[in-house]
């Protein structure tokens, strides 16, 4: 990986570990929703993780790199999981795509180690 790249692979990987993370934090809360509030809690749920993937595509489409796909799948999984309010196996989901970006972060971490920029 050539060092422009690493560095917005970085950036994009610590992004969207961040943002899956809020995800996830979002997702275990609506299994504590009262009854009544959980249609309304599903709705704004599914709006943020579809904005989360929105990032990953970019990443994705400007890097290429498989990991923000792999990324983009799990969160589609638990995307359709949400929806079903199958909410323990869409944060598990979620937890695989926060694991995906992790590994494009550390890939473009040992480059960026390399050139002792990190």
């Amino acid at each position: 990986m050539d060092l422009k790249s690493a560095i917005r692979t970085y950036q994009f990987a610590e992004r969207a570990k961040s943002e899956l993370i809020v995800g996830s934090h979002l997702t275990t809360a609506l299994i504590q929703f009262p009854l009544a509030e959980k249609p309304g809690g599903k709705r704004m749920l599914v709006m943020v993780l579809q904005s989360i993937r929105s990032e990953l595509d970019f990443a994705y489409g400007d890097t290429g790199l498989s990991e923000f796909k792999k990324a983009i799948d799990h969160l589609n999984e638990a995307i359709s999981l949400t929806e079903s309010m199958d909410l323990g196996a869409a944060s598990e989901r979620i937890g695989r795509a926060v694991s995906a970006a992790t590994t494009a972060a550390q890939m473009a971490w040992e480059t960026l180690n390399e050139h002792e920029l990190l």
